[in-house]
């Protein structure tokens, strides 16, 4: 369970450095001209990408170390993250198409995150469901 948490974990974050760098490459930090703002502002993605990868660092920790308090520690941190993702989900989810204009459409273009490829998103949430589920259980398992 340790080790298929920690998988899920590697493959939630392979897939949000795939959607970091997509929204970076579409104007993100600093929009194209003709483009939209991003939704996003700076501290909602990298808040949520440094808590989770802090949380990585507490789960690696407590597998070397076998402490029951780095696995919750850990649990919490997930929260956090959890949340800073359902935030910027429902941003996307409420606004976004999936799909960027054409470059025959007149108006302004989409924002940055609106470059995520659907399956992108939904599979980086669905790999963090799957890991705050392992995480919790190994914790509990941990204590009990």
């Amino acid at each position: 369970m340790i080790i298929a948490a920690l998988t899920a974990w590697v493959l939630t974050a392979l897939m949000g450095g795939y959607l970091l760098a997509t929204w970076i490459a579409n104007g993100g930090l600093r929009p194209r001209l003709g483009e939209q703002p991003s939704r996003f502002a700076p501290q909602l993605i990298f808040g949520h990408g440094g808590l989770a990868a802090t949380g990585l660092a507490l789960w690696i920790s407590y597998l070397i170390l076998a402490t029951s308090a780095l696995a919750w520690v850990a649990v919490a941190d997930l929260v956090l993250v959890a949340a800073l993702g359902a935030t910027m989900f429902g941003l996307w989810i409420r606004t976004a198409r999936g799909q960027p204009h054409g470059r025959h459409v007149a108006g302004p273009r989409h924002a940055a995150e609106d470059h995520f490829p659907p399956p992108a998103v939904v599979g980086h949430g669905l790999f963090a469901v799957a890991t705050f589920g392992l995480v919790l259980v190994t914790a509990l398992q941990a204590t009990g």
